[in-house]
């Protein structure tokens, strides 16, 4: 532990010019600072209770947790739950969502705050989402006989070709440390088995995410939003198809959500959706960056761009009629917007560095979506919906741009991969109550939990 403070020092010390700067001019890394560095609980929580510990990094990840967490709520009534986040995004997110619960900046890897951390929530079970693994938080956790488990668990090649090249000793730190890896597919498994991770210890479990997505576009946060738009809120279905030969039909507006989008792709997609909107004249754009961080720098973007445009942190009352470009530029809303798509795309995709962003949220909501080729984050997720022709997959920007042209001529086309894509969200779903059937083994029985 103390050879592991001493390398999170020497790396600190190493970026702290950069960190400076990004505090400066972003706003990020200032706020929870002490928190995070002391590990501090901001206010005492309840004794005499088991306690649950829920983390997740940042938005996505809680919006995971939007999921599980009231369903171990529902089954274990008497619990005491914590849910903490990395990022200020996530933090906000979890606030929003968890109102009624206990709050809390992760703390960051030193001995001290972990221990203090540790000391002041006093969980019998932590619950860490997707890939959010630390030695000494896991080294600490271990001695306490805190069970850990990392839940809807997955592996990028990208991360398991930096996790090889460590030494064996640092991944035994990393891995074996966690009590159970509830996996969403088993090349994960099978990737987490190669670098160590004990047969017993991995469960396949499926991806929650396919639990949450199923959604109705007919929902209060849709119509609220389509309404602050200037949208007329009319569902995929009832959109008129572009007659042969010509313009689409301008009686209402025809929505592309670009969501999560990363640099370069704002641009990509600006220059897409002016030529498209010569052949379409009532298309209209979505854009939704992924980082809150790049908002004033896409923003500039698209005023450059000259086309017509609002930023929906600006919006204070209705608008009368849809612009050219709708900048959300919030965080929570990209579900609500989805309810608004008549085709997406998904970023990170596109430029090999990210390994892509989710589909399953526009396919639970029947949106025919297209993505760039590289999706390895949700390798199996794009493969499925491909292969049952609810998604489309491109290998660059023209052939993107080609793909939309088709989807926006063609009504039952859109209908048809809407509702395939629906169809497997369906059958996918069930992760939730598997995951929660792994966690309630590992958890004690209530006589033991009363006795301690």
């Amino acid at each position: 532990m103390l050879l592991l403070n001493l390398v999170y020092l020497f790396a600190l010390l190493l970026v702290s010019p950069w960190l400076v700067w990004r505090a400066v001019t972003t706003g990020r890394y200032r706020r929870h600072l002490a928190a995070k560095l002391l590990g501090q609980v901001p206010r005492p929580l309840p004794r005499g209770r088991p306690v649950v510990w829920f983390h997740a990094v940042s938005v996505g990840e809680i919006n995971l947790l939007g999921t599980l967490v009231p369903a171990f709520r529902q089954r274990h009534p008497d619990w005491v739950v914590v849910v903490s986040s990395t990022t200020d995004t996530g933090l906000a997110e979890a606030w929003r969502r968890f109102p009624d619960l206990a709050v809390i900046a992760w703390p960051f890897d030193f001995s001290w705050a972990v221990t203090a951390a540790l000391d002041a929530v006093n969980p019998t079970l932590v619950v860490l989402a997707e890939s959010e693994v630390w030695p000494n938080f896991l080294h600490v956790a271990r001695q306490r006989a805190i069970p850990v488990v990392v839940v809807n668990a997955r592996l990028s090649p990208r991360s398991f070709r930096r996790l090889r090249r460590l030494p064996a000793g640092i991944r035994r730190l990393l891995l074996t440390n966690v009590t159970r890896f509830a996996v969403q597919e088993a090349e994960y498994a099978d990737r987490l088995r190669q670098l160590g991770v004990p047969e017993p210890k991995l469960v396949v479990t499926g991806s929650i995410k396919f639990d949450a997505a199923l959604r109705s576009r007919q929902t209060p946060e849709t119509a609220a939003l389509a309404a602050l738009v200037g949208h007329p809120g009319r569902s995929l279905a009832e959109v008129a198809p572009t007659k042969p030969g010509g313009n689409a039909a301008v009686c209402s507006p025809r929505v592309w959500l670009a969501g999560s989008t990363h640099w370069p792709e704002e641009a990509i997609v600006l220059g897409i959706f002016a030529r498209l909107r010569e052949r379409f004249t009532n298309l209209r754009l979505i854009l939704v960056p992924r980082h809150p961080d790049r908002f004033e720098e896409v923003a500039h973007l698209v005023e450059q761009s000259g086309l017509s445009f609002v930023r929906r942190s600006q919006l204070k009352q209705p608008l009368v009629e849809m612009p050219a470009v709708v900048l959300l530029d919030t965080v929570g809303e990209l579900g609500a917007a989805w309810g608004l798509a008549d085709i997406g795309f998904t970023g990170g995709s596109l430029d090999g560095k990210r390994g892509g962003q989710s589909m399953i949220e526009p396919a639970g909501y029947g949106v025919p979506c297209v993505f760039g080729p590289h999706v390895w984050n949700f390798k199996d997720a794009a493969r499925r919906l491909v292969e049952i022709g609810g998604a489309i997959q491109v290998a660059n920007a023209t052939e993107l741009e080609n793909e939309l042209a088709q989807l926006l001529a063609d009504a039952a086309l859109r209908q048809r991969m809407g509702s395939a894509a629906q169809e497997l969200v369906r059958r996918q779903q069930g992760a939730t109550t598997r995951t929660l059937d792994l966690i309630d083994a590992l958890l004690p029985s209530p006589a033991l939990t009363r006795a301690a």
